[in-house]
């Protein structure tokens, strides 16, 4: 059997020479969850601290540490904005959880969320060059459910701290209430990833998406699967964007969204619901095969599949059908199965196949953005004028049917974005400290171009260990005789 190489470039490769088509997907699958719990366990984690000023003997920490360290602290006192030239608190991020809604894993307890924070934060240091800090966080009531208010306050008395916030992993409804107090109340921009960064990105995809197939986004008929944090967020961009409301149909777990939904409308947790309900899906359809008729784009962000989707339901699209199958960890629908049945275009959260639809390709550049500005918010327009940026950006250097947004590895992407959201922000007047759009661009990609410089040298030096390839060779092999097993 052929080796895997370490960085798993030959991965797909690998699996469609040894599995039927049809059995790929699964595999990989499990592989890579396989192999992350097993890296997870060799590295302890993978964050760490590490000092970025230089010591060059112990007489240093006077400075670094009192009494020297007085004057700082001082100087804050006097001008609180100081903070941000004074201490890290300007390129640092908190991601913050309570790991109620876990990927697609659910309640998965209040430290169940770490690997996935801590992945985020890996992600904006090695896209962004953002510093972040992992913080899941206990919110639980004495009945053991996740108090809201709770976590509102603690992210209010973080604010000193740091100079951005990453929301991730709340559950409904307390998701909704969470950001948009915050975002209200706070002097720092607070990010709710799963809802603006989904639509952002979603929003550049199915721009290029819409290009691709001679659409224009007002005559477009779309279908929503799923009417979370998400959804409910692209439905908001997409009408922002000129999408036609009467065009538009949104599904929960209960049917389509519409005028006669007294359940929506009688439930206060539900009024970001309500409020599309209200203008949508004037013809008050109930089924998927009513409404997937005719349909020209389906975004799908629901119940992890394979099988939430259907392939009959795209049978009934319109022609080159774009589908957005996004659950994670596992796609609504394979992409082999929508291509099938007639989809032109498939896009999915997932990196091992085309077209990925992931909030890592917009929210590090974004970030990084109103961290160089000093943002005191992210707003609705700045988020809309990343998702232009990506889509641009992509449109440049080429798009197609299997390539309409950026990927990971664009490293100016992040820097693209992060200067045409800082220059968004200073158009609403929402940033502290003004950049030319050339400035942010170039102290971005340096910083970005320099961070991964650094993370190579440590691997190259032996700082980071690698994994033994014999590990990655054995969970391989056991995944192809599970798959050809099952």
């Amino acid at each position: 059997m052929k080796k895997l190489l370490l960085d798993l470039s030959n991965l797909g490769a690998l699996f469609k020479e040894a599995l039927p088509e049809e059995k790929v997907a699964a595999a990989q699958t499990s592989f890579l969850k396989q192999v992350s719990e097993k890296m997870h366990a060799f590295y302890r984690g993978k964050m760490q601290t590490l000092p970025k000023a230089g010591i060059y003997g112990f007489n240093w920490f006077n400075v670094w540490y009192t009494p020297g360290v007085s004057k700082v602290s001082t100087t804050i006192r006097d001008h609180p904005d100081a903070s941000y030239q004074l201490s890290n608190r300007g390129n640092l991020v908190a991601v913050v959880s309570d790991s109620t809604r876990v990927l697609g894993d659910g309640d998965c307890g209040p430290s169940g969320g770490l690997g996935v924070m801590e992945g985020k934060a890996m992600l904006m240091k090695y896209l962004g060059a953002c510093d972040a800090i992992a913080l899941c966080v206990d919110n639980r009531n004495k009945e053991g459910k996740p108090d809201a208010q709770k976590l509102i306050d603690f992210v209010k008395m973080l604010q000193p701290s740091v100079g951005a916030v990453n929301l991730e992993d709340i559950s409904q409804p307390n998701c909704y209430r969470v950001l948009d107090e915050l975002r209200e109340s706070c002097d720092i921009p607070i990010w709710h990833d799963d809802a603006q960064g989904t639509a952002c990105v979603t929003l550049a995809g199915v721009i290029n998406a819409l290009k691709l197939t001679n659409r224009k986004i007002s005559s477009t008929r779309v279908v929503l699967y799923g009417c979370g944090a998400a959804n409910s967020t692209i439905a908001s961009f997409l009408l922002q964007s000129g999408l036609d409301p009467a065009k538009l149909i949104i599904f929960d777990s209960k049917g389509g969204l519409h005028l006669d939904r007294q359940d929506i409308r009688d439930n206060k947790d539900k009024y970001r619901q309500w409020a599309l309900a209200e203008k949508t899906n004037p013809q008050k359809l109930n089924t998927m095969e009513e409404a997937m008729k005719g349909a020209d784009l389906l975004i799908a962000l629901s119940t992890p599949g394979p099988g939430t989707i259907l392939p009959e339901w795209i049978q009934l699209m319109a022609k080159d059908a774009i589908v957005f199958a996004c659950a994670n960890p596992v796609p609504e629908i394979y992409p082999y199965d929508a291509h099938k049945a007639g989809a032109l275009i498939v896009a999915t959260g997932r990196g091992d196949f085309p077209n990925q639809v992931n909030n890592s390709v917009g929210f590090p550049g974004i970030l990084k953005g109103v961290l160089m500005v000093q943002a005191r918010k992210i707003s609705d327009g700045m988020a809309i004028a990343a998702a232009h940026s990506l889509a641009d950006f992509a449109e440049k250097r080429g798009i197609s049917a299997q390539s309409i947004i950026p990927t990971m590895d664009e490293t100016e992407v992040f820097a693209q974005v992060a200067a045409d959201v800082a220059v968004q922000a200073m158009k609403e007047g929402l940033a502290r400290v003004q950049m030319s759009h050339q400035e942010v661009y170039d102290q971005a990609l340096k910083e970005i171009t320099e961070t991964r410089a650094l993370c190579q040298s440590m691997m190259e030096a032996g700082h980071i260990q690698a994994p033994p390839p014999e590990l990655l060779q054995e969970v391989f092999e056991a995944c192809i005789t599970e798959s050809k097993s099952s």
